[in-house]
């Protein structure tokens, strides 16, 4: 069953799905996606947990204020909904911008946060990220949706992906193209929150258990930061998705599955 709703929180609404049963498992999407984008992910979720699939602050349905946003506001959007709902304790899982939010929602509200999954994310933007952030932000208002759709294709697939499922993602260009685009105010700070996130000098104080996804052809977010965020986390396990690129999520989908739904229960 599925059921769609929006809470107020952090002065803004956000906009969320529930599906399944069992504990709540908070999904947190990535730079300009919203909830939905889980989809894939929540068919095998929802056997196991009531998956709460949210909207970020500026995408899909949820109040898409001016900027400026910054992953801790974010990640205090999340703490209002989750205390909000009564929810208390919930396990959490971020893609990418999303781990970066999850990250701060651990460090700012810890007792809320009972396990996490962190996917090709970091801890800092480098310089050569937040280039690609940048990049991101300046050309999306002056290109066709379908066209920045396959610049973000070549950014988050491997080249093999890219190969064997080349139909696969010009649909999704041509599906980019005949639907409603993000307003680019609201894209813009979602990437400034992206190169504005640093908790380089925090990971220690996270004490949450922690499982830390990637693939080992990521030049989006390469495989280094993921093992600074190793290296920084104490509860932290890492595990590399090999032959995949930024989006190990999908190109790996069942094993990526297999592996969250693992840890998630056992933590």
């Amino acid at each position: 069953m599925t059921t769609s709703s929006s809470f107020p929180s952090n002065g803004i609404r956000l906009a969320y799905q529930v599906r399944g049963r069992g504990d709540p498992l908070v999904l947190i999407m990535g730079l300009g996606a919203d909830g939905s984008v889980w989809e894939q992910h929540v068919l095998e979720y929802e056997r196991h947990f009531q998956c709460y699939l949210v909207d970020n602050r500026g995408s899909g349905s949820s109040d898409k204020p001016p900027g400026p946003y910054t992953t801790a506001m974010m990640a205090d959007d999340y703490a209002g909904l989750i205390t909000g709902l009564g929810l208390e304790q919930v396990r959490v899982a971020g893609i990418s911008m999303g781990g970066a939010i999850a990250q701060q929602l651990a460090l700012r509200h810890p007792k809320l946060v009972r396990s996490m999954v962190l996917a090709c994310t970091w801890a800092r933007c480098d310089a050569y990220a937040a280039w690609v952030f940048d990049h991101f932000a300046a050309i999306r208002p002056q290109v066709p949706p379908g066209e920045f759709m396959r610049l973000l294709q070549l950014w988050i697939w491997s080249p093999a992906y890219v190969e064997s499922h080349l139909a696969d993602l010009r649909d999704a260009q041509v599906e980019a193209a005949t639907g409603t685009p993000m307003p680019a105010h609201a894209f813009t700070a979602q990437c400034q929150a992206c190169t504005a996130h640093d908790t380089t000098s925090q990971l220690s104080a996270i004490r949450t258990p922690t499982l830390i996804t990637v693939g080992d052809r990521d030049i989006f977010t390469p495989m280094s930061h993921s093992l600074q965020l190793h290296a920084g986390i104490s509860t932290a396990r890492l595990e590399v998705f090999p032959g995949t690129g930024h989006a190990h999520h999908w190109e790996a989908l069942a094993a990526f599955n297999a592996a969250t739904i693992r840890w998630l229960t056992a933590n």
